[in-house]
């Protein structure tokens, strides 16, 4: 798979991968740490861990995960990824948006700055090699637009059940640095779940992904991914919350079963007083 290949795989794993959201009542002070593996074809070849803290009126998070098992002996890889922004009226508002992923020699840093979803600063190395069929990324693809942590928060209102089909009618308008791409989830069917945190049915919505602008048409990682019909992200609610987390996100690849499954769903109270605090994504060699 070609450089861009892996970028719209992660887009579409991304937004799950390396984004949770933490379940709070009236929006109370409160922490998760979670904890997922990665698997291929069966393989496992990563693991990460995510705190997310949230406050009452801010939030912020930081994602970690590694290659492990079988993808090691391929290419060691590492990367952190940070979101940071506001609450306002129920709904999540980002501000603050970093990556840092190293593989091998190859690294990729990216910073970005959103105000009232719009990318007010952006700065990536290394650039995106420019490519004469690229869609380009025009200053309208900025607006609008959620990064894919804060893209993959799942807050459902009312008073309703949590695991009603119509859950599964989700939009989200991402921008992820590099490329603008819309994710559309639809109701598939339920599950029953367990993991350590966690026991009961998961909501099962498929994944649509369609890319806007920053990639190129012609490529066959891209045309792969628009046309999958057999992505899901199985979405599980936390006790005494409106909100869904991931339980499991499947996508299917050219190499086999790509699965991100939660081993670890652990809530617990911030200390009096806490508010969010600010994660930056740092550099590691």
């Amino acid at each position: 798979m070609d450089s861009l290949g892996r970028t719209a795989f992660g887009a579409a794993l991304g937004g799950f991968f390396l984004s949770v959201v933490v379940p709070m009542p009236a929006f109370a002070q409160a922490r998760l740490d979670a904890r997922y593996s990665v698997t291929l074809a069966g393989l496992t070849i990563g693991e990460g861990s995510w705190q997310v803290d949230v406050a009452d009126d801010r939030f912020s998070a930081e994602a970690k995960g590694t290659t492990s098992g079988m993808a090691k002996l391929f290419s060691s890889g590492h990367g952190t990824t940070a979101s940071q922004g506001a609450i306002k009226n129920g709904q999540f508002i980002p501000a603050n948006y970093s990556v840092y992923v190293k593989w091998g020699r190859r690294f990729e840093d990216l910073r970005m700055r959103i105000a009232n979803g719009t990318v007010k600063e952006l700065t990536v190395e290394p650039a995106m090699i420019e490519h004469p069929d690229r869609i380009k990324v025009t200053e309208a693809h900025k607006r609008n637009v959620l990064d894919p942590m804060t893209g993959s928060l799942l807050r459902v209102p009312g008073k309703g059940d949590l695991m009603a089909p119509e859950v599964c009618k989700q939009h989200a308008p991402i921008f992820d640095g590099r490329m603008r791409y819309d994710l559309t989830l639809a109701y598939k069917r339920i599950e029953q779940v367990q993991t350590a945190g966690y026991s009961g049915p998961a909501l099962v919505c498929a994944i649509y992904f369609a890319p806007l602008a920053g990639y190129v048409p012609d490529r066959a990682a891209v045309k792969y991914l628009i046309n999958q019909r057999d992505m899901e992200a199985w979405l599980v609610p936390i006790a005494g919350t409106r909100v869904l987390v991931p339980y499991k996100v499947v996508i299917p690849t050219p190499f086999g079963q790509g699965v991100l499954q939660a081993t670890q769903l652990a809530v617990s109270p911030l200390p009096p007083k806490t508010t969010a605090k600010s994660i930056a994504a740092p550099k590691t060699n």
